[in-house]
């Protein structure tokens, strides 16, 4: 096996610019689970990685548990109106300390009641004084660096990374038009899919698979995307027209939502779709935004998290109930004819005789880039 992910890495060096040249990931990079292991390593404990919208953690207390990497955390907003990260372990003996969503005004351990304020500091353990001899203030929760941009929230397990400003570069810059930081979040809808984890963004990030996959539902909405871009930062965008909205199915266009306020005519009939590595992909039109966070299981599972998302503006109408739900069934049509095909996809890259393939240069400029971003960092 040791061989087997030397010659991926190997195969991985082949793996550059320019896209119409380069061969794809070699196929045990979306099967081999040493190579998991490899991308925790490489990638994952050293980048930021989107864990979900600011407006899921409203007030004061708010709270989510997340699994990171098989790592449990706590996301929560403090006092001070900040998201923060902690270890959801509690520093007595390792007991999880919350389940679930919630919100709470402590957190407080359901094994022995070590409590622990918003910002993590240790207030109170039954029976241990706080003196010279047992000091609080050196048994606060594990924080983990985080940090808001543009209305998504991130976290870094390297205490010492880059801040999100620099990961980022130019993000912000190329998606003012879609004024990101006020949209609000609609639904979140959470699942398991049985593939990789990079084979899930890809898919989402690509035109090519549309009429194949797609014929009779969101194909005909999408016209040739425009080529690809050059970004400053750690993500790949493209920008492509659309026939009506790409948001709705092409028997409910009759719905669509108003185009957010300000944008130029091309950006008003189009969709920007971004995929900020390692785990963050998003789809921005003119009247909505559908976002999708992939996390690995296994080499061959994910878990995946679909936020859809709305200027404010259109909340407030009185339709908007009925047109948003629209909206939410596109998005779960379209994964209904993507699930099958990636659990497919994912039978054939675990064949031991599974080969190198090759980009199609226009309609694969995403996944082109991302895949030279991540064989940099593997080998």
């Amino acid at each position: 096996m040791k061989n087997n992910i030397n010659e991926s890495l190997q195969l991985l060096k082949q793996v550059k610019p320019p896209i119409a040249s380069s061969p794809s990931l070699p196929p045990r990079c979306y099967s081999s689970s040493e190579i998991l292991e490899l991308e925790k390593q490489k990638i994952f404990l050293n980048s930021w990685i989107a864990v979900g919208r600011s407006d899921q953690w409203q007030k004061s207390g708010d709270y989510s548990t997340r699994e990171v990497l098989d790592i449990p955390i706590i996301l929560i907003r403090d006092k001070h109106n900040n998201i923060k990260a902690y270890s959801n372990s509690c520093r007595h003996r390792g007991a999880k300390l919350l389940e679930g969503t919630g919100n709470c005004r402590t957190i407080c351990c359901p094994f022995h009641c070590w409590t622990y304020d918003l910002e993590g500091n240790l207030i109170f353990a039954p029976k241990i004084k706080n003196d010279e001899i047992f000091n609080y203030a050196e048994y606060g929760l594990i924080e983990i660096k985080s940090a808001e941009k543009s209305g998504f929230v991130y976290i870094n397990f390297n205490q010492s990374s880059e801040s999100i400003d620099k990961w980022l570069g130019e993000f912000s810059t190329v998606h003012t038009a879609w004024k990101l930081d006020n949209l609000v979040s609609y639904k979140r809808h959470e699942f398991t899919v049985e593939c990789n984890w990079k084979a899930f963004l890809d898919v989402f990030n690509e035109y090519y698979h549309l009429p194949y996959i797609h014929p009779s539902t969101i194909n005909e909405a999408y016209k040739e995307p425009e080529p690809a871009e050059t970004m400053q930062g750690n993500f790949s965008s493209q920008f492509g027209s659309t026939e009506g909205s790409g948001g709705l199915l092409e028997e409910t266009q009759q719905y669509t939502l108003p185009a957010t306020a300000g944008m130029d005519d091309k950006t008003a009939h189009g969709v920007r779709y971004t995929w900020v590595y390692p785990n963050l992909t998003f789809a921005a039109s003119a009247e909505a935004t559908w976002v999708y966070e992939a996390l690995p299981i296994t080499a061959q599972k994910s878990q995946i998290a679909l936020t859809l998302c709305f200027p404010e503006s259109s909340i407030q109408l009185d339709d908007f109930e009925t047109r948003a739900d629209f909206y939410y069934q596109r998005l779960i049509a379209a994964i209904e004819e993507d699930i099958p095909a990636l659990e497919n996809q994912q039978l054939g890259l675990n064949s031991p005789l599974a080969k190198q393939g090759r980009y199609q240069e226009l309609l694969e400029a995403n996944v082109a880039h991302f895949d030279f971003w991540y064989a940099g960092l593997m080998v």
